[in-house]
């Protein structure tokens, strides 16, 4: 197993790379770069996308002799040897592999920088909305895994009956809705939109927080987070209950079922000591993707709804702004730990079955 690890840690250098190089290469060629944020606030025009757009027809520019040299949208008006100041500071006076490569070296050293526009390195920010991914995407993939096998096991077992049917038919109605109309859907019912006002409205924690007991802190952190936990894992617990409940179904059918009901075993030591284990195998490999996807995808819209802070706002934020240090810093963080993640679920089929051996099996 050691050399699979090892061939597999190898692996995430190229990986890596390609990812950082790819997202690197599409920033060149998109309008609207720092430099030009910063020109646009100091035109007047707020944001440089209105230039684009043709918002920014009303400001009185005066044009200078640099206008013409200029290849910035907004630099007229501006010395030349302001454009060529702002590019020293932020590094694009480099040709892009230049660029490319030194922020490749001060990665590998973690070494990410600090945000163009916070005044704050990219490893405080992230450290300062970490919390608030953590809670939905470690709260979420709980909760969905916590109910969803259970549930698809039972369905399973009493497939057919009207259980499983009634019950199916929740799991569709679930999956259909978006997460963010849930999450609206939620704050009307129980957040004092119209009807109750059981939950808080927004945030992770109380206003007096740093007032209240240990015990007091525990339960505060639960009540707020129920319905934006709720509503994140609502898509993914229908999808891992009807993946549990067919996994377990294909498992049933097979010999090695029938034999074990032949020679006595009770239906509980059938289920959970023979059928279990390989009926987990698919489920078990679904954990990356659902924890990546509800800790980086969802986040947003979830975020936004019930006003809470943590990277999923971050990152729109710094793509809207071209705030690169922050893009590239969470991304190249962000894609590493889903790699490791990757290897972990690899580690968690040995750990469910231990018959499972990466190294002996023919490429």
């Amino acid at each position: 197993m050691g050399p699979y690890i090892l061939r597999r840690l190898l692996l995430i250098i190229p990986t890596l790379f390609g990812i950082m190089l790819i997202n690197f290469t599409l920033t060149q060629f998109v309008p609207g770069g720092p430099i030009e944020q910063i020109l646009a606030r100091l035109e007047g025009s707020g944001d440089v996308f209105e230039s684009f757009s043709g918002g920014a027809g009303d400001v009185d520019v005066r044009i200078g002799s640099d206008a013409s040299d200029s290849g910035y949208v907004g630099a007229r008006g501006l010395p030349k040897e302001f454009i060529e100041e702002l590019e020293r500071e932020f590094g694009f006076d480099k040709p892009a592999h230049v660029r490319f490569f030194n922020m490749m070296w001060n990665y590998l050293r973690f070494d990410f920088g600090e945000s163009y526009f916070r005044s704050i390195s990219v490893v405080d920010l992230v450290i300062e909305k970490m919390p608030v991914s953590i809670t939905l995407g470690l709260w979420s993939t709980v909760f969905a895994y916590l109910i969803s096998i259970p549930l698809g096991i039972r369905k399973a077992v009493r497939d057919g009956s009207s259980f499983d049917t009634w019950t199916s038919g929740l799991i569709i109605v679930a999956y259909a809705i978006p997460g963010f109309l849930f999450a609206i859907l939620l704050l009307v019912l129980l957040a004092g939109g119209t009807y109750f006002q059981w939950f808080p409205l927004r945030g992770l924690t109380s206003e007096n927080w740093d007032e209240l007991s240990v015990l007091a802190k525990l339960v505060d952190y639960f009540w707020h987070i129920t319905l934006p936990v709720t509503a994140s894992s609502i898509g993914g617990l229908a999808t891992l209950t009807l993946l549990t409940k067919n996994s377990f179904l294909d498992e049933i059918k097979k010999q090695y079922v029938i034999t074990a009901k032949a020679k006595g075993l009770s239906e509980g030591r059938v289920l959970y000591g023979h059928i279990f284990r390989n009926a987990m195998l698919i489920v078990i490999a679904g954990f990356p993707s659902v924890f990546i996807g509800i800790f980086f995808g969802s986040s947003l819209i979830i975020e936004t709804i019930f006003s809470l802070d943590g990277l999923g706002r971050l990152g729109f934020e710094a793509a809207v702004a071209r705030d690169y240090p922050v893009i590239f810093g969470t991304l190249f963080a962000f894609g590493l730990v889903g790699l490791l993640v990757g290897i972990l679920s690899d580690l968690m089929y040995v750990f469910v079955d231990p018959r499972i051996d990466f190294e002996r099996r023919e490429v």
